[in-house]
């Protein structure tokens, strides 16, 4: 795939194979719907065309057409063209011609998965010039286009329908790849304009004609054209065989023909005019037709053993022809119809024969893999070494931007081995790995058991296993990760660093089960023979895993101490670690802050971490630190940004994919929206919190449970509500516990007891007691204990000392909270008024975070206590409007005014650009609007832009 000019591809070629100058026919009704989304997109508002129809129907010319209309009206063109070489080629041909032209330039991303890297510059370089222009995206040919830059279309034009860019793809109608297909469901999706181009009508053709003769066709060449089935193309190379020929002659005006022998059939049109042609042009034709639309003059001169200076008049005649045009480095065929119909004239088994030695040539002279193994593909089994090689190679290069394509490739590559090839069970191996990093996880599980099936050797199968635990894991079923695991160390006589490593994985499996006893027994040895090691990312990976355990054990002191070190030592390497989340450094102690007194640090810890993972394009990464964010800011009382947040990451692993579980963001909206009142939301979320979690002893499942008994607790189902606590907190360790934050330890307690469960309030008491016993650092620690005890024994002095102990911490819903147990125990005396400050208190504390829900309830208790102000007050919910804006929505607003791009905008405020683009989501729907000038006259007319603030 290449940047092209459309406009250009009409002066293609020499002499009367041009086109220069024609008019469009026929196409009236088409260009007019173009003009229309032009107008929108100089609106302000993105625009989507999808332009489909046969070989030859007129696609590239309306496009061309298009670009001009494009330009006349100020627009940024941006045109690329895919050629049917591209679809193993790794890189995004969009982001090269956004580079061409000095825009989208960053670093590569020193990771194996660059999806999101790619992603965020192609978004960065497009937002900005629609910041300055309006832009067209032309993308020619789309059936053929790499992997990356459909992985593009699939997911940029959603994310930026806000900025000024018109989208226009054109695809052939008989277009098979899945991805493709998925291109056109999700523009349709959208709202694109769906252009369908069908088969002129015989008055349009008559036209063309008169148009290429200068005069009115003959009757016969009319009848001829009614053969080319209303196909503009085919009709243009129909009448040009007789320019060609210098067969029309004019009488009259009428244009007639010289003898009755000219073909009808296109095949056949383009083998007379061959007939005309030198030899020398003839064979050239027939390599390059293999070779591909573009072609290398001296990859053609080699496979045909002559020098490239004995080719010239083969090349001037094919030019002089209308046949190839040679505008750029390498020469083209006019149109890829000519090129088909020339291969398609060759025997299959001659066709195959010159794949095979194209692949052998280009190989010869360092051609890119991607192209090496189109024709090797094409060329099909058996293949020799120098090709699996180079095979190989091209899989590994396309693996970072496109997993899918190319564990597809790799499939494709094993079937042309040997069924006992060794190689082939490692290339199936990989496939199964990079289809775990896409939505294509069953059929990775499915890939490996059909591989298992056909008897592979011990150390194959060991891999093999490893993989699918891997991918299970990554899923979020680390039960079946664990069966493979077993079965994997089972095998016999395998190699000290594979067994390792699966050691290693079995044991983090274990922790996310929260058997730490058995994550302990399984380390036996590991960790020391980890800190002797020379690699870097071991060393790291095996202080998390320490940092973990001791974590989960209570001793949080410990744990912090090793997080941190872990932190350190992962900084101070320029290379990235490959660790899975959430054994990512930064990440893991930004969990373990969660539950001390130093939850303010978290923001800075995941804001910075993040923010590196962008840069660093860890794309699979990225949903869990936005999850981790949320909690945190949960944990913090930051009820609208925790649930931006968790939003952000649901949204994040949709655009790259990714299907792995994400229990605690669903289950954060479903907590944030219970606190808010909307109990519908809450359920929706719910129950996708739940489809993701399975059970609660799977990871991060507890936090669905949490959720599902304060929506119970919430729709006054008290026996429901503490029924779903039954068994997920009541081993007395703290190890479950420790997976939600502490300011939600108390409510745990508080729905049990109403449940009239009280061994799972005394479960939780235990647990309690088992990790200051442990570890008495943490101020938090006691306080919460401190509010359980209140709670468990309606003590008064009890919850005096949690509200003492909260005040000097960061969690003002866990402050709120014990105000108003404090406020219910005291309405329960004789003098009640005590009551009204604990309450009065927590009420503000609620309306502060915006648990509009916590602060109605409140209130009507105060009521019922005589106190007749301070009515309810609406923070972030209602109807659209100014007013129900976010206080972290309106610090968007004026920067959008001075005309800075998400990416600027999460710069400037050092946040996410996915929370930006999350929060610049929620400005739309509120105000009800579609651009970003809508939103600045809006700003303007208000005043709001000088604070972000009404």
């Amino acid at each position: 795939m290449r940047s092209t000019d459309p406009a250009g591809d009409r002066a293609r070629g020499r002499g009367k194979g041009a086109s220069a100058g024609l008019p469009l026919r026929g196409r009236d009704h088409e260009m007019a719907a173009v003009r229309e989304d032009l107008e929108t997109v100089r609106g302000g508002r993105g625009a989507y065309v999808v332009v489909e129809g046969a070989p030859g129907v007129g696609k590239s010319r309306l496009l061309a057409e298009l670009d001009e209309m494009a330009r006349r009206f100020g627009f940024d063109v941006v045109s690329v063209r895919a050629d049917e070489l591209d679809q193993y080629a790794a890189g995004a041909a969009l982001q090269s011609a956004l580079q061409s032209s000095g825009d989208a330039h960053q670093a590569v991303a020193a990771t194996d998965d660059q999806r999101l890297w790619l992603l965020d510059g192609i978004a960065d370089a497009l937002e900005s010039r629609a910041q300055r222009a309006p832009v067209a995206v032309v993308v020619d040919d789309a059936q053929w286009a790499d992997p990356a830059t459909l992985f593009v279309l699939r997911t940029l034009p959603g994310r930026l329908a806000a900025s000024r860019i018109l989208w226009v793809l054109a695809v052939r109608s008989e277009a098979e790849r899945p991805t493709v297909a998925r291109v056109r469901e999700d523009l349709e999706h959208l709202g694109a304009r769906w252009l369908t181009l069908g088969p002129l009508p015989q008055q349009e053709l008559l036209h063309i004609a008169a148009d290429v003769l200068g005069t009115r066709p003959s009757p016969g060449l009319a009848r001829l054209l009614r053969g080319v089935a209303g196909n503009p193309f085919l009709a243009l190379e129909l009448v040009r065989a007789f320019a060609d020929a210098d067969a029309g002659t004019g009488e009259a005006g009428v244009a007639t023909l010289p003898h009755p022998g000219i073909p009808a059939g296109f095949r056949r049109s383009v083998a007379a005019r061959l007939d005309r042609l030198p030899e020398d042009a003839v064979r050239l034709l027939q390599i390059g037709s293999v070779l591909g639309r573009e072609f290398d003059l001296g990859t053609a001169a080699r496979m045909l053993g002559r020098r490239v200076g004995s080719l010239l008049s083969g090349v001037e005649a094919a030019l002089s022809a209308g046949l190839l045009s040679a505008d750029g480095p390498r020469l083209a065929f006019r149109h890829d119809l000519i090129r088909q119909a020339l291969q398609e004239n060759l025997p299959r088994a001659v066709r195959t024969a010159l794949h095979g030695e194209a692949a052998d040539s280009l190989r010869g002279i360092g051609a890119r893999s991607a192209e090496v193994a189109w024709h090797v593909v094409m060329a099909g089994g058996p293949v020799d070494d120098d090709a699996v090689t180079t095979l190989t190679t091209a899989v590994q290069e396309l693996s970072p931007s496109a997993p899918d394509a190319a564990a597809d490739l790799a499939q494709r590559i094993a079937s042309l081995l040997h069924p006992h090839d060794r190689r082939r069970i490692a290339l199936l191996t990989d496939a199964a790995e990079y289809l775990g990093r896409t939505r294509r996880i069953h059929e990775a599980l499915g890939l490996v058991d059909a591989t298992l099936s056909d008897g592979p050797e011990p150390l194959q199968e060991a891999c093999l296993r490893l993989a699918a635990a891997e991918i299970h894991q990554a899923a979020g079923d680390d039960a079946a990760a664990m069966t493979h695991l077993q079965r994997a160390l089972d095998l016999p006589e395998l190699p000290p660093d594979v067994r390792v490593r699966l050691l290693k994985t079995k044991a983090t499996g274990q922790v996310y089960l929260g058997d730490i006893t058995a994550a302990e027994q399984t380390d036996t040895g590991l960790v020391e023979e980890a800190y002797r090691s020379d690699d870097p990312a071991v060393v790291v990976s095996a202080m998390v895993f320490q940092s973990q355990t001791s974590f989960y054990r209570g001793r949080l002191a410990r744990a912090l101490e090793l997080a941190e070190a872990a932190a350190g030592h992962a900084g101070t390497e320029s290379a990235g670690f490959y660790l899975r989340p959430p054994r990512i450094p930064a990440l893991w102690l930004a969990m373990v802050l969660t539950a001390t007194d130093r939850l303010a640090d978290t923001e800075r810890i995941l804001r910075d971490g993040q923010r590196e993972a962008e840069a660093r394009g860890l794309g699979w990464s990225l949903p869990h630190w936005h999850a981790a964010r949320a909690c945190a800011l949960l944990e913090q009382g930051a009820l609208d940004d925790a649930a931006v947040e968790a939003e952000a990451s649901l949204m994040v692993a949709d655009e790259l994919e990714i299907t792995r579980p994400n229990p605690r963001a669903h289950s954060v909206r479903a907590l944030v929206e219970i606190r808010r009142g909307d109990l519908v939301k809450a359920r929706d979320h719910l129950r996708a919190a739940e489809a993701d979690s399975g059970t609660h002893t799977q990871r991060y499942g507890l936090w669905a449970v949490l959720a599902r008994a304060c929506l119970a607790d919430a729709e006054g189902q008290d026996g429901a509500a503490a029924a779903a606590l039954t068994g997920a907190f009541g081993d007395g360790e703290p190890t479950r516990l420790l997976t939600v934050g502490p300011s939600h330890w108390p409510g745990i307690v508080r729905i049990a007891l109403r449940g009239a469960d009280s061994s799972a309030a005394r479960d939780v008491s235990d647990a309690l007691r088992s990790l200051i016993a442990r570890d008495d650092s943490q101020q938090i620690i006691g306080a919460v204990r401190a509010h359980v005890d209140g709670l468990l024994h309606r003590d008064p002095r009890a919850l005096a000392s949690a509200i003492t102990a909260y005040r000097s911490g960061d969690r003002p819903l866990a402050l709120a909270a014990a105000c108003e147990d404090l406020g219910e125990l005291l309405a329960t005396s004789a003098d009640t008024t005590a009551a009204i400050p604990h309450f009065e208190e927590a009420a503000e504390l609620v309306s502060a975070s915006g648990a509009l829900r916590d602060h109605e309830r409140i209130w009507r208790r105060l009521r019922r206590l005589g106190v007749r102000t301070g009515a309810p007050r609406h923070h972030t919910t209602g109807p659209p409007g100014w007013g129900t804006l976010t206080e972290s929505e309106r610090k968007l607003i004026p920067l959008v005014v001075d005309g800075l791009t998400n990416r600027a905008i999460a710069d400037r405020l050092y946040v996410s650009v996915h929370t930006v683009n999350t929060h610049m989501k929620h400005i739309f729907t509120k105000l009800d609007i579609n651009t970003r000038v809508e939103l600045t006259r809006l700003a303007i007319e208000r005043g709001a832009v000088a604070n972000g603030a009404d």
